[in-house]
């Protein structure tokens, strides 16, 4: 039988896998919950003030 394997072992991922703090930290979906999150303000304050 031949052998194919390589002599050197697979090099390690340089970088860790990225989590829910990085996607998190991206400026359009920062700004998409700001957003959101002043749309459901002023809708919880209309509800509040003015019903």
């Amino acid at each position: 039988m031949v052998d194919t394997s390589r002599g050197d072992a697979p090099a390690p991922p340089a970088e860790e896998p990225r989590g829910c703090l990085f996607a998190l930290s991206q400026p359009p979906l920062m700004i998409f919950l700001t957003v959101v999150g002043g749309l459901l303000l002023m809708a919880a304050l209309h509800d509040l003030f003015l019903l």
